[in-house]
């Protein structure tokens, strides 16, 4: 597995709990984070939305706007993990999923683990991406917010009762 860490950290030094962020206004995401709550865990996951107040709180130094971009998990000593490598980790820390982890951070294993975080990628963005309407992902923190009977409003920094000012 390999980490970029956020802070020099002994290679000796156990990871008794890991943070996953993930994106809480993504569906796969969302599907993921409910499938490792039911799972039996070797090491406590906390599971927090990533670019959340809680987030930016906890973990000052992240750059938040990417931890949406691919998944990011931080050990309790600093480690960061994105990407393949934060799956191999994640599933490291379930009973059930440890001996597929370690069959992952093979040479062999850590590609097919890029392949399918690369294949979420993808869908992900076939959800939103280009030529798909509104081209990007509404956000809460955005100021964005859907009621089903109106669809989307915005409201962002300086609006003040549905109105923003256009500079």
């Amino acid at each position: 597995m390999s980490a970029v860490p956020a802070a020099p950290a002994d290679r000796a030094t156990p990871v008794r709990r890991l943070t996953v962020l993930y994106d809480a206004d993504c569906a796969l995401c969302t599907f993921l984070r409910d499938w490792l709550v039911r799972q039996s865990q070797l090491v406590p996951l906390e599971l927090v939305p990533a670019s959340s107040e809680e987030a930016r709180r906890r973990f000052p130094g992240l750059d938040h706007r990417t931890t949406l971009d691919e998944i990011t998990v931080v050990g309790d000593s600093g480690q960061v993990y994105r990407g393949a490598a934060a799956w191999i980790v994640t599933l490291w820390a379930l009973r059930e999923q440890r001996p597929l982890a370690h069959r992952l951070s093979t040479p062999a294993g850590a590609r097919l683990a890029k392949g399918a975080v690369l294949a979420a990628a993808k869908w992900r963005g076939a959800q939103w991406g280009p030529g798909r309407w509104g081209g990007g992902v509404y956000r809460q923190s955005d100021g964005w917010t859907y009621d089903p009977s109106r669809g989307w409003s915005y409201t962002g920094p300086g609006c003040v009762g549905g109105s923003c000012p256009t500079g």
